[in-house]
């Protein structure tokens, strides 16, 4: 039988450190130059432009922006939100990782289509969707109205919406490094004695590891950052139910927008901070990470 003529090699082929493409320099040039333009018109001027306003009238003007106690109201909800939801997504991220990549099951793949649901689900139709179950008109608000359990327009509802929309970034990182992996080291683990939960601790956790945390890092500043669904079941009920971003929407209707652009800042400046920590982790750990985003 022939061979197929589109696995045979070329001719020349194409020799160490040589470039594979072959478009001219011009035509490259000319990508990076568009790419760079479109970063820093639509990345880098708007963050930059947040950090101008902010300290417009100058550093004490900024620092005094924080004296508000709605604001500080904001930051420890979002925090303390964010410290529910996140490691809540990390129980499910390992969780559901495990089923699938070390697992055969019936209902595997609508497990895995269900995960990525949060990704093409408007925030704001999440958020309709808890107030739809646990709103006071609500399939479960006459129930939770007798008990005395307040889900909508409160702390619950917001932690809800929150783990709603980021609970696939910790499972996406993790599901197609474990893939990968494979489970011949668990396996083999297991054949030696260890049972379930040591093999998980001993061998697939410490496997994954750097795949989790920059699942985590990615999942906590989603978390904090996220607008529309809290918007739709926090009520913006100020010092009680307003988060970060929905504090910054409040100040700058107030036209006090200084005050709004230093807040802004804490949510730019966390971003920066996730990009940095994100970088450093692609740079060091750049097989792990690159393996789980092949698939």
């Amino acid at each position: 039988m022939p061979a197929d003529p589109r696995l045979t090699l070329p001719a020349h082929p194409v020799a160490a450190g040589a470039s594979p493409t072959t478009e001219p320099v011009a035509v490259r040039v000319a990508l990076i130059v568009v790419a760079l333009a479109f970063l820093a018109l639509f990345l880098v001027l708007p963050l930059v432009a947040v950090f101008a306003e902010a300290f417009r009238n100058g550093v004490d003007a900024y620092f005094a922006s924080f004296d508000d106690p709605d604001t500080w109201s904001a930051v420890w909800l979002t925090i303390g939100v964010a410290a529910i939801a996140v490691p809540l997504n990390v129980v499910f991220g390992l969780a559901a990782s495990w089923a699938v990549a070390k697992h055969e099951f019936r209902g595997k793949s609508l497990l895995v289509t269900l995960i990525d649901l949060p990704f093409s689900v408007s925030p704001v139709v999440s958020g309709m969707c808890y107030v739809l179950l646990f709103g006071a008109q609500g399939y479960f608000g006459h129930y939770l109205q007798s008990v005395g359990v307040q889900i909508i327009f409160a702390v619950p509802g917001l932690v809800l919406a929150t783990i709603f929309v980021t609970f696939p970034f910790v499972a996406r990182e993790l599901i197609p490094l474990m893939q990968e992996q494979g489970v011949s080291e668990e396996e083999a683990a297991l054949s030696l004695g260890a049972g379930g939960w040591r093999t998980f601790w001993s061998v697939t956790l410490p496997n994954v590891r750097w795949a989790l945390l920059y699942g985590v890092l990615l999942c906590n500043a989603r978390a904090m950052g996220e607008f529309g669904a809290v918007s739709v079941v926090s009520g913006h009920l100020r010092g009680q139910t307003n988060t970060v971003p929905l504090q910054v929407e409040i100040l700058y209707n107030d036209y006090n927008f200084v005050a709004a652009f230093a807040v802004a800042s804490l949510l730019a400046g966390l971003g920066l901070v996730t990009l940095v920590v994100k970088s450093a982790l692609e740079w060091r750990y750049a097989d792990q990470l690159a393996s789980g985003r092949r698939h």
